[in-house]
């Protein structure tokens, strides 16, 4: 059974930052890519942003030049950097592994920002 586990969130003001972290349980040799995404209240998930096997990355427009993922596949690590944090980038945060095809989640972190 593949757990996710996501840690780093939290209460922040609007314009600091904050890191979050995920790391995997299962074997990382047949990991595609991470991803994080986010859900605020009310709303459906979002798609922020993934980073492959290969280091190809990609982001949400929304967060593109303020968020930075970076992950070690092989370690079965994922992290993503917020920066300069607003208040709709409040949502609970999901860290998603993709095993091309079998998809797993974290149970998400709480990311608050007060304006």
């Amino acid at each position: 059974q593949v757990q996710l586990v996501e840690s780093g969130g939290g209460l922040v003001q609007a314009g600091e930052s904050l890191t979050l972290s995920c790391t995997t349980s299962g074997t990382t040799s047949n990991i595609n890519a991470f991803a994080w995404y986010r859900q605020a209240p009310g709303k459906q998930r979002e798609f922020v942003a993934f980073v492959k096997r290969d280091g190809t990355t990609m982001y949400a427009d929304s967060v593109k030049g303020r968020f930075t993922i970076s992950g070690d596949i092989a370690k079965g690590t994922v992290s993503l950097q917020m920066a300069s944090l607003k208040a709709e980038d409040t949502a609970v945060y999901f860290c998603n592994q993709d095993s091309y095809g079998l998809n797993y989640w974290g149970r998400g972190t709480q990311v608050t920002v007060s304006s």
